[in-house]
């Protein structure tokens, strides 16, 4: 059950990336006014899509320490780094970002990290 906590952490953790991508490019570019700044965040952060991201943040939160009282955090911090192949993934097919040879030697390497960092 301890793998299904961590999992459901990095699923929530990407969850959240994507909708305040979503949400942000949504709401258009960053104002140059410090007030403007301010209410530009200020509706962000009432907006229900950017509010689920957080509450997906906590959620994260949440089932991570339900799989730490399982496992070492050596051992299972590495599949956090899940994270970090998933949302550039997605961001590709949702958002149209390019896909770059850096960018899958990036992602190479950080599968073969999980792969060395999750063993033993």
């Amino acid at each position: 059950m301890s793998y299904v906590y961590v999992a459901c952490t990095v699923l929530l953790t990407v969850y959240g990336q994507l909708v305040i991508k979503w949400q942000v490019l949504a709401a258009g570019a960053f104002p140059e006014t410090a007030g403007e700044k301010m209410l530009f965040l200020a509706r962000l952060l009432i907006n229900p899509w950017i509010v689920s991201a957080l509450a997906a943040a906590l959620a994260a939160s949440m089932t991570w320490m339900a799989a730490m009282t399982r496992l070492d955090l050596s051992h299972a911090y590495p599949f956090l780094s899940a994270v970090f192949i998933f949302v550039p993934l997605a961001s590709v097919l949702l958002f149209n970002e390019p896909v770059t040879s850096p960018k899958v030697v990036g992602l190479v390497l950080i599968v073969a990290g999980i792969v060395i960092g999750s063993q033993g």
